[in-house]
């Protein structure tokens, strides 16, 4: 079933059904300020810290007709009929609903009419700014006058801290007091107490915010929550819309809300435009909305101008054109703190998360990369572990004390990370900039990778491979501090081989010689103790009992090591066959390679911790996505290009754009995990928009499927593509030069490039130096 199409010239999704099989959201704002609105305008705001400065309440294990929203009210004055602007709350007969929502990039509008009337809200949030805009249109199509009064909603916290406000109730309901003057409702927060602006994680001190009317008369207002909603009431039929009238009423303790009432008198075919914004610090007066909309869609498009495509799968351009780099982007900024499901408990940065989600981002945002690449450097101690988590809004580096736990896996990724931002950028140098550690010392860049390498070489275990230590990656393996992780090992095997070729190219000779022992040595391990004779074992418990072997009943495969023992370089020629072959065969479904199988059912918990998940589902056989991506750059690794092809379209979210009651979640950005094979939610997606699936799909998209990749000299082009597609075009922005691509494939070949040209001139091989382009270059690639 179909809910919605791509547009891709206005870089919108837009939804045409407003009972979609889960709420499907988008993001407004940045993580300074900003925040989610679904297609039936639930959400919340924050600012700086979904957990630390939520300013609207969410209440995230409810159904959707309990979600609190930034809701638009609306009732007609001589009939008393009442709906509201985005079907829910209130959700009358849908085929009397006529409904458009348009998601775009940093902004949202849905559009309705009902009852004769027509109704507009659109919500951004202007650049820059510290509060978001709702601009509302009412419109009266018909021959006749009307009236009808307009109730713009929201429900703030009583606390911005969001456990407190949700858990504290003998303390955060009675601290709150709001005002009201000349179109301006202030919701206040510990009023008497002073201001801390300092320490934001202070959640005593006196805060406010407000919400603002702005182009029309205050008819009333309300800011008690159970005056506008009613003591029996519902956001379905909140009793001041029932009645056709707010009350003026003001909060002191209790529950907090902030509403309008504006009375509109509208002729025929007449349309009236008001707007309302909601945030913190300075009320914007008499803002010039249409100026701050275009700045905002200014500000994201011009973020996605890095790759533009023309592929022969519409689904593929509609990703690769908006939604993938846009969904990279909010993963980014966002990380894992604030979605429909992520409720701020994950405060602030997550080491390993972060520096994944930089190696899709340093192509498009390029500074912005280099501030957070040097800030999450910055977190890494002195013995080359990691702080788990960095709050820049709390990280002060030299200073930071011990961590709880340290995971082995953290700082490698900085392997990933450190390398795509210098071959985008050219900018080599960087390996010789000198940053702080997070507890005590500083060293270079080059100096921060060597410490990662031996924080996991001086925490090996019996067989020589790395321990898993509090994690590895997947946090649901017990393998105790002295466990040893094969998923790691070949993590540490890929680092040490990027570790040698910048030491040669920085002329560190003994660097690259010690890195090249260590690998030497690494990789007879990893021969002798992790190869299980058809795949590679997933790890060693402390006890030498083994994951991921034919030896076990549950869990006796397990996908991540196939994936990277190709991408490491460990598995080559008719071993990395062998891998891929044992993983497709084992593994994959249609909807992704499972995560292991079978499912942990018996095994105890202390072995592995995923039986805590029903079967087929996350850690426990399920379909993560966010290993997705590998498993597509394998596969193009050896050539396989309608494997490749396979294993993308199976998780690509535009390919369930017409199949969307099986995926159920959003068709235009990716979800964390999918039930599997072993679920009787087969197919279903959850937890959609921040993941590191959205990187490394829209990696294996650029730089695996497309073959288009910076490097050090140059850049390459090296597709790996389905036999079926003759050929496709992209243009590309490398290094501020402009790249007109055209690859050619008139042999349905999957992978090698035969010819190559640049502005009239044939190379060799798939590399193009950097030296040789101009500012717009004209480049032919022929399979």
């Amino acid at each position: 079933m179909q809910y919605g199409y791509f547009d891709d010239e206005n870089k919108e999704y837009v939804i045409t059904r407003p009972d979609t099989p889960k709420p499907w959201s988008n993001y407004i704002g940045s993580a300074e300020f900003g925040g989610l609105v679904t297609n039936n305008a639930a959400g919340y705001t924050f600012y700086k810290s979904a957990a630390q400065g939520r300013l609207t309440r969410f209440r995230f294990n409810s159904p959707p007709s309990s979600f609190p929203g930034r809701y638009v009210y609306l009732r007609d004055r001589e009939t008393f009929k009442h709906w509201s602007n985005s079907w829910m709350p209130g959700a009358p007969p849908i085929e009397e609903f006529d409904y458009e929502c348009r998601h775009g990039t940093g902004y949202t509008k849905i559009k309705s009419g009902f009852q004769g009337l027509e109704s507009e809200v659109l919500y951004f949030v202007p650049p820059n700014a510290t509060h978001e805009v709702w601009k509302i249109t009412v419109r009266n199509p018909g021959d006749a006058d009307r009236s009808v009064s307009v109730f713009p909603f929201v429900e703030p916290q009583c606390n911005w801290n969001a456990e407190d406000d949700g858990t504290n109730l003998q303390y955060t309901q009675y601290i709150a007091a709001t005002a009201y003057e000349d179109g301006v409702i202030d919701i206040g927060s510990n009023i008497n107490m002073p201001t801390d602006p300092e320490h934001f994680e202070n959640k005593d001190q006196a805060r406010h915010t407000f919400f603002a009317l702005d182009g029309a008369d205050v008819a009333g207002f309300d800011t008690d929550l159970e005056c506008f909603l009613g003591a029996h009431g519902s956001y379905a039929a909140p009793q001041a819309v029932v009645e056709g009238a707010c009350r003026g009423s003001l909060s002191a303790g209790d529950l907090p809300c902030a509403a309008f009432q504006v009375d509109l008198d509208l002729a025929p075919g007449e349309e009236q435009t008001f707007s309302v914004c909601f945030g913190v610090n300075e009320v914007p007066r008499a803002m010039d909305i249409e100026n701050a909309f275009a700045g905002v869609k200014q500000h994201w498009h011009s973020r996605l101008g890095e790759l533009k495509v023309e592929t022969p799968d519409a689904g593929f351009n509609s990703m690769l054109n908006v939604w993938a780099p846009y969904n990279n982007l909010m993963t980014f900024y966002w990380s894992r703190a604030a979605s429909m499901v992520y409720a701020g408990e994950r405060d602030g940065l997550g080491y390993r998360d972060t520096l994944q989600d930089l190696v899709g981002s340093v192509s498009l945002i390029a500074e912005e990369s280099l501030e957070c690449l040097e800030l999450m450097l910055t977190g890494q101690y002195a013995n080359g572990g990691a702080m788990p988590v960095v709050k820049p809004f709390a990280h002060s580096p030299g200073s930071e004390g011990p961590p709880p736990h340290y995971r082995s896996d953290d700082a490698l990724w900085l392997f990933n990370a450190v390398p795509a931002y210098v071959k985008e950028t050219g900018d080599f140098d960087f390996y010789t900039k000198v940053l702080p550690y997070a507890d005590q010392g500083e060293a270079s860049v080059f100096g921060h990778l060597r410490r990662a390498i031996e924080f996991n070489l001086e925490r090996s275990g019996a067989h020589g491979l790395p321990c898993g230590l509090h994690a590895d990656w997947n946090d649901c393996i017990r393998l105790g501090e002295k466990g040893e992780t094969v998923f790691v090992a070949l993590q540490l095997r890929y680092a040490l081989r990027e570790y040698v070729e910048i030491a040669e190219r920085l002329e560190e000779g003994a660097e690259a010689g010690w890195a090249r022992e260590q690998l030497a040595s690494l990789d007879k391990n990893i021969e002798v103790h992790a190869w299980d004779g058809e795949w590679y074992l997933r790890a060693y418990r402390y006890d030498g009992l083994k994951f991921g072997s034919r030896e076990n009943d549950e869990g006796s495969i397990f996908m991540n090591p196939q994936s990277w023992a190709v991408l490491s370089g460990h598995a080559t020629g008719d071993r990395a066959t062998q891998v891929m072959e044992s993983m497709h065969n084992q593994l994959a479904t249609d909807y992704g390679v499972m995560i292991c199988t079978p499912p942990y059912v018996k095994t105890d918990p202390e072995v592995c911790l995923g039986r805590l998940f029903n079967p087929g589902m996350k850690e426990n056989g399920g379909v993560f996505n966010h290993t997705q991506g590998w498993a597509v750059m394998a596969a193009a690794e050896l050539g396989m290009g309608d494997r490749a092809w396979e294993y993308m379209r199976n998780v690509m979210p535009a390919s369930y754009n017409d199949r969307a009651e099986i995926r159920q979640v959003e068709p235009y950005v990716v979800c964390q995990s999918t039930h599997s094979l072993f679920s009787p939610r087969y197919g279903a997606g959850r937890l959609s928009w921040l993941s590191g699936s959205a990187v490394w799909n829209h990696v294996a998209m650029t730089s695996a499927i497309l073959g288009l990749k910076s490097e050090y000299d140059g850049f390459r082009i090296d597709p790996c593509i389905p036999s079926e597609w003759p050929g496709f075009k992209a243009e590309r922005m490398f290094r501020g030069r402009k790249l007109n691509i055209e690859v050619r494939n008139p042999n349905g070949a999957q992978k090698g490039v035969k010819e190559l040209m640049l502005n009239g001139e044939q190379l060799s091989g798939t590399l193009i130096p950097g030296d040789l382009l101009k500012d717009e270059n004209e480049i032919v690639a022929v399979m």
